[in-house]
């Protein structure tokens, strides 16, 4: 077949000379002036141009990382949320979205090169096996799981598993000083995208959502029932921070709170075709005081459940501007295990705004725009928010929202000062978390005389735990002014405390008390508030 190329490509250029140089660079290529043509001429030059490096290119190359590459420029052609997941990215995403995987149900640290258990899934195949907090995990199947060269996706490896397999543990318990095995039965462990709900007051119930994952709707709901029980006619959803997820999850959410017939969302694609979403008579929450809490890092479905609110006059946005995307992605299959989310449309909110923030300037000028929001004052004060006239709304009640780079507050929530940020940063970033471990790990026997509500109410941190945090935090070149902050830090302190020793809900019912948005509710629901009524009030278990 090669042989009779060279005889039939002398005709073609001497045919059509110009085509004849474009194609030439192909005569030593099995391929046919048929396919050279046809209307997949893009797939194919994209194609042959891997084949020429994996035939032909002077040295040995992977050309699985150059397709990745490739991938990812075009995808950075188009906006900031049409992205390339890797095939070796693909199971991690999707058990988050998912909201569940299957593994042995423990939360661990790599501590000093060794996996040492935080805490069990309650319920979960290490909770019923008696593995506790503080214990090591030193091998898998007699395959060594600690030592400094350890990944820590090789140990997640080790751990999950299909559900049913069983996995043999060895176990060192540092407080009785001894190793045993113990055989675990890997079962499906839920990722909650639910961390917390509590009851905030006597009658405002309180819940914490951070993504709108498959499960989302489902944790959401059992929450809210379990706080109507609790006497909540009032709620709190706290939705800072949560970068969103899945449409139809925030449609849902957003019907509890709409009456029937009540215009959502709708989206528009490039074909102009629109489709709208609509509230059914399934709410449970509709005519009832909502407070909806969003950042500078609340964006997509979380602007949605935002945005319809607002736009219905239902409820109050606190917090601070939100992050600005009105874009809508649709997850597609490569072939290969990997996956591109792909911007398919735009969402718009009930009144006609978009909310998408201008990505034309390109990925890195999209990204850095939070700070330079920060550099123009508006994230401490309100009237530093830049809007256009043109891209007013008004709402059925007349009230005026904008459209054009995320959704304003309806109440205004500055900002904490630099050192203010640097504490919830330690708090968020698990360093508070770390030092609480080490300093659990020494003695644990002195916190069992508390009870979950003996520990909220009544534990307070000491001087010796707030000085011994100190000398930990500046070994880890941490500077800060501790003592100004002692009072916030000592109640970050204790919730991490609270989070180790108990649950989720105990480290957000103490974190709570020192949270400004949250303080914000309060004064809008009750003018004569005090901290008395946050101090007073009862939690709930999960």
């Amino acid at each position: 077949m090669k042989n009779k190329m060279y005889y039939i490509w002398p005709i073609v250029i001497a045919l059509a000379l110009a085509i004849g140089i474009l194609l030439g660079g192909k005569l030593n290529f099995n391929d046919s002036p048929e396919r050279l043509f046809t209307t997949n001429s893009k797939k194919d030059k994209l194609n042959r141009l891997i084949d020429y490096i994996d035939y032909e290119y002077v040295d040995e190359v992977n050309t699985d990382s150059i397709v990745d590459i490739a991938v990812n420029n075009i995808l950075g052609k188009l906006d900031p949320h049409s992205v390339y997941i890797p095939k070796k990215e693909m199971a991690e995403v999707s058990e988050n979205m998912k909201g569940d995987f299957v593994g042995i149900g423990v939360n661990f640290y790599m501590y000093q090169d060794t996996i040492s258990v935080i805490k069990t899934v309650e319920n979960g195949p290490s909770y019923n096996k008696g593995i506790e907090a503080g214990d090591r995990i030193l091998s898998a199947d007699g395959n060594k799981l600690f030592g400094k060269d350890l990944a820590s996706g090789s140990v997640v490896d080790q751990l999950k598993g299909k559900r049913g397999s069983t996995v043999d543990l060895e176990i060192y318990r540092k407080k009785e000083d001894r190793t045993f095995t113990v055989t675990v039965k890997r079962n499906t462990i839920p990722l909650k995208s639910v961390d917390s709900y509590y009851m905030l007051t006597q009658d405002i119930g309180y819940i914490k959502v951070n993504r709108f994952a498959e499960s989302t709707y489902k944790e959401f709901k059992t929450a809210l029932k379990d706080l109507q029980k609790q006497g909540a006619t009032k709620l709190t959803l706290d939705l800072r921070d949560n970068p969103g997820g899945y449409l139809g999850i925030a449609e849902q959410m957003a019907d509890e709170f709409l009456k029937d017939g009540k215009l959502i969302l709708f989206t528009k694609n490039k074909k102009g075709k629109v489709e709208k979403a609509f509230a059914t008579d399934k709410g449970s929450f509709e005519d009832k005081p909502v407070f909806v809490l969003i950042n500078e890092r609340s964006a997509s479905a979380s602007e949605i459940v935002a945005g319809a609110l607002q736009d219905n006059d239902i409820g109050t946005i606190v917090g601070r501007r939100s992050f600005g995307k009105g874009l809508v992605q649709r997850e597609m299959d490569l072939g290969d295990g990997s996956a591109v989310r792909l911007t398919i449309s735009r969402y718009y909110t009930p009144t006609g705004r978009s909310i998408q923030r201008d990505y034309k300037k390109g990925n890195a000028d999209y990204y850095q725009e939070l700070m330079k929001r920060y550099a123009r004052g508006e994230m401490r004060e309100a009237d530093s928010i830049k809007v256009a006239d043109s891209l007013k709304y008004t709402t059925p009640k007349g009230k005026i929202v904008y459209g054009g780079g995320g959704i304003i507050p309806d109440e205004f929530v500055p900002i904490g000062d630099n050192e203010q940020e640097a504490i919830l940063d330690l708090d968020s970033y698990g360093f508070m978390s770390y030092f609480i471990f080490e300093h659990l790990d020494k003695d644990r026997s002195k916190y069992n005389m508390f009870t979950r509500e003996e520990f909220i109410n009544g534990f307070k941190v000491d001087d010796n735990l707030f000085t011994d945090f100190i000398s930990y935090a500046k070994k880890s070149n941490v500077n800060l002014d501790f003592y100004k902050y002692e009072i916030s830090i000592k109640r970050f302190l204790k919730a991490t405390l609270a989070d180790q020793l108990f649950d989720a809900n105990a480290y957000a019912k103490i974190k709570s008390k020192s949270d400004p948005m949250l303080r914000k509710v309060l004064e809008l629901t009750d003018e004569n508030f005090t901290d008395k009524d946050i101090e007073n009030t009862q939690s709930i278990d999960n």
